[in-house]
Parts: structure tokens; sequence; C-alpha cells
């Protein structure tokens, strides 16, 4: 059996919390230098200016100019195959390619097509609930109610066969999984990708109300059959692997923090506040999209050459003294501020407002319908999906 490669940095954490080494490069350099998984130096920023200075720069930082990480490097992949696995993929482009991409599918996410979706949403959390209660304590919440509930919401919204969802979660998983060999997250890849391809064919036969209908209807013209199948493939991954982990990892978290989750159950119009503070103290996301300087920089003292890859940490970042006070205490009385969980700048996350109605949604329902929930095992040992690009859980066993 092939032994995991050691994590790097910007991946690495003590359970739920980012490693100290990590927090120490950004008090003590703001900068460093740390080896991938990929072969290939890059610059770690840590500070929360300079991540967003990052973020918001695609002149200085190009997403375009940066390879496909763990896919270019698997073999027998042509060029002509990683230029369709990058089309429209938003996180592959810069302005103006970007922007093209992003004006189409603005629309969809706004808050009025939210708050249209949001009374299906409570139906859907209340079915996922029901499941969970059928399933009898102790029960795997991430099997019963984390996954099903975004899940559901994005085959909705896209028009994805919801008997479909074990394959696109297997899919994403294996995609997003470090751990696992180049060939394995290509043949993942690949898999989604002719997916994708038979659902676009099917939209463009018939397009329905669903947002890769309306991409047929009104921009079936501007968009190639490989830039919708790239638009679809990052919905249902970003769309569900995100949200699903944030709702298993925000239960965990507020089950070993009785205080907090005392302060939800006796008050829940709190729960934009502590939505804000659990996407700020978990920060899922490891770190966005590595970018590609384009030019020489200097962040925090330390000059960057033209044509190193840097990536931003948004675990360190979220936790800078500089940022938020207290910063690795969970308070969720805290006043939100301007967390990066999200992104920043032309890339800021287009499916936010969903994500946090689902969260609004979902964890409040969660407490009302088990006012005794409980971790099963509470000395037990946590299934974490620690390589993921996305912070996780395998499994989170729970009781009422």
């Amino acid at each position: 059996m092939t032994e995991a490669p050691e994590l790097s940095l910007d991946l690495r954490r003590d359970g739920l919390v980012p490693v100290e080494e990590l927090a120490r490069a950004r008090d003590d350099e703001g900068v460093v230098q740390v080896p991938t998984l990929f072969g290939v130096p890059a610059y770690l920023v840590c500070r929360y200016e300079d991540v967003r200075e990052v973020l918001a720069d695609s002149t200085r930082f190009s997403i375009a100019r940066t390879p496909l990480f763990g896919l270019a490097e698997g073999g027998d992949v042509s060029e002509e195959e990683l230029a369709r696995m990058r089309a429209g993929n938003l996180l592959g482009f810069d302005p103006p390619e970007h922007t093209r991409l992003r004006r189409m599918l603005i629309p969809e996410f706004t808050v009025r097509r939210m708050n249209r979706l949001e009374p299906r949403l409570v139906e859907i959390v209340g079915a996922a609930l029901d499941d969970l209660e059928r399933a009898g304590a102790p029960a795997d919440l991430m099997t019963h109610f984390a996954l099903p509930v975004p899940s559901l919401a994005i085959c909705e919204l896209l028009g994805v066969p919801y008997a479909d969802r074990d394959d696109f979660q297997d899919r994403s998983a294996r995609l997003l999984d470090l751990s696992l060999p180049p060939e394995e997250r290509i043949a993942a890849r690949r898999e989604d990708q002719q997916y994708m391809i038979d659902l676009v064919t099917r939209a463009r036969a018939r397009p329905g109300d669903d947002t890769l209908g309306m991409l047929v209807r009104e921009h079936g013209d501007e968009l190639s059959t490989d830039e919708l199948v790239g638009i679809a493939g990052l919905i249902v991954l970003a769309g569900h692997e995100t949200t699903s982990n944030m709702i298993g990892l925000s239960t965990l978290v507020l089950l070993r923090n009785p205080d907090q989750l005392n302060l939800l159950r006796t008050d829940p119009a709190r729960i934009d506040s502590a939505v804000e503070e659990l996407l700020r103290w978990l920060s899922i996301a490891h770190s966005l999209p590595p970018r590609t300087t384009t030019t020489e920089v200097r962040i925090a003292g330390h000059v960057i050459p033209e044509g190193s890859f840097v990536i931003p940490s948004i675990p360190a970042a979220n936790r800078d003294r500089a940022f938020v006070d207290d910063p690795d205490t969970l308070d969720i009385t805290r006043e939100p501020g301007s967390h990066l969980a999200f992104g920043h700048g032309v890339h800021f996350c287009l499916g936010q407002l969903l994500a946090r109605m689902q969260l609004r949604v979902a964890l409040p329902a969660l407490l009302r319908r088990f006012p005794e929930l409980a971790l099963a095992d509470p000395d037990g040992e946590i299934e974490y999906r620690a390589s993921s690009l996305v912070f996780g859980l395998n499994s989170l066993r729970v009781t009422w």
C-alpha cells in the first residue's frame, strides 16, 4: 500500500484548528516558502491584509497562468485535454474571460433567486431530519443530514438528477483528495466530465427552468459545450462539498463548545452572527487556488520573483490578530467582520448566498428537532478529511 505523502503546511491541522507552525509563519514572517505535494515550492501568504492583497490583484497574481496542480503531473494528459478541463471553470481564469463567465451566472445567485429557493430548502432540511430520526440513534450525521441537504439543493438548482448524488459525491471526494495519485484524480475528473457532457447534451435538447437550462436558453450561442460542462462541474463540486462539510463541522464545533451551543439555542436570532463566526473559525477552504506572479512583487517585506507560485492561507488570515481580537476563540456574539472564508476580489464565491442560507436554515432546524443532540462517542477519534482541498469529515456519529 502506497503511503500518503506528508501534507504541505497550508493543509495541516491539529484536529479542527490550523497547526501552530502556520500561526508562527503568520506572526513571525508573514510569508514563507514551502514545499507542495506537487513537487514545486510555493510562497505561502499568511497575514490578513496580505492575503486580501493577493486575492484582489489578478494582474500581478494570476490564476490563469497557474497549472492545474495534481492533474498536469498525472502523465497521460495532453494540452488539449487540460484546456478542456479548464474550460468554463471560473477558478481557472482571470478577467476579462472570468468576467465574461461570471456575468452569465450572476442572475442565478441573487438574493431574489435565493429567496425563491428558501421554502424548498426548508422542505429539503425537514426531509433530511426525518431520515436522520428514522435511522435511529446513534447515526451518522454526514450520511443522513449534512451531505443530503446541499446535494439536493444543488441538484435542484442545476438540474442534476438526485438519484446520481452518490456518484458525484464519490467523484468529488476523489477529485479533492490530494493524497491520491494523480492518475486516480484524473480518472475521477474524466468520469465527471463525461457525466456533465451527458447532462449538458440533455439540457441543450430540452432546457429546463434550472441554472443549466437558463444558460442554454440565454447564452447557448456564447458558451461552448466544454464551457457549459466546466460551469456545471464547478457548481456541483463547490456547491455540495463546501456546505456539507460546513454543516458537519459546525455541528461538531457547537457540540464541543456547549456555552456557544446554549447561546444559539436560547437565542436563535443569533444564527446570522453564528454562521459568520463558524465560517471564519473553521475556514474549511485551506487555501484558494494558487496564483502565479506576473512580475516581481513584495509582500510583508519579502521579495517574490516573477513566475512564482503563491498560496493564500485562509485559515491563517482569518485568525490574524490584526483582523480580529482573540481570534482562536469561537464567539458567536462577535460582530461579523470581513472574513475571507468565501475569498475576496473578483473570485469572491458566487454561491456564498446559497451557502449562508443553507447553514442559516439547517443548523437551527437540527437543534430544534434534537434538543438533546450529542456526540455518540465524545472521547472517540473524529474521522477528518485531512488531505482534502476542502477540510471536512468522513463521518460524525451523533445521538439524541
